[in-house]
């Protein structure tokens, strides 16, 4: 898969997967930069929160109760198999008829790579993060997560066509 040439480059970036498994398994959710959540009541429509969730572009909302902990979760995912797909009225379906009930949800200081455990099994899309209280501080998304792990990586090796090698490895700019 390496030519001869290659060789240098291995040399002068052998300890970059050093450094990719150290931010793997010890950066923390927070180095992400989560979105700030969407948080609604339980009371709300469907509507509401496909309106918020169009309006910042995010992926779904948290429901909180009346001391604003979390005590669920609504995605796109749910409007398609919940609401659209059951023929459902967004304007008259209340969240609380439609939400997932106490969904799993991390801290900013959980480590990434149990995050993307947590995506991985279970499927989750977007994870929300909570403080001590339970109170909702964000939301992490499979998105961020990508987007981080491209930045671990130099800009040349992203940029090769599939099955390329290394033209000049020497010549290579790390980030």
């Amino acid at each position: 898969m390496f030519g001869p040439d290659d060789e240098e480059y291995l040399d002068e970036f052998e300890d970059e997967p050093q450094e990719i498994r150290r931010a793997i398994f010890d950066d923390q959710i927070g180095v992400l930069g989560p979105a700030e959540a969407i948080c609604l009541r339980e009371g709300a429509t469907v509507g509401e929160a496909v309106e918020r969730m169009l309006s910042r572009r995010q992926a779904g909302v948290l429901i909180v109760d009346a001391e604003g902990r979390l005590i669920g979760i609504f995605t796109e995912r749910d409007v398609l198999t919940r609401v659209v797909g059951a023929r459902r009225d967004p304007e008259q379906t209340r969240l609380a008829e439609v939400m997932t009930r106490n969904p799993e949800a991390l801290t900013a200081t959980h480590r990434i790579a149990f995050a993307v455990h947590c995506m991985s099994v279970a499927g989750y899309r977007t994870v929300p993060l909570v403080d001590a209280d339970g109170r909702p501080i964000g939301v992490v998304t499979v998105s961020d997560v990508i987007q981080w792990l491209a930045g671990l990586f130099p800009e040349a090796v992203l940029n090769l066509p599939p099955g390329d090698t290394i033209k000049n490895p020497h010549e290579i700019d790390a980030g």
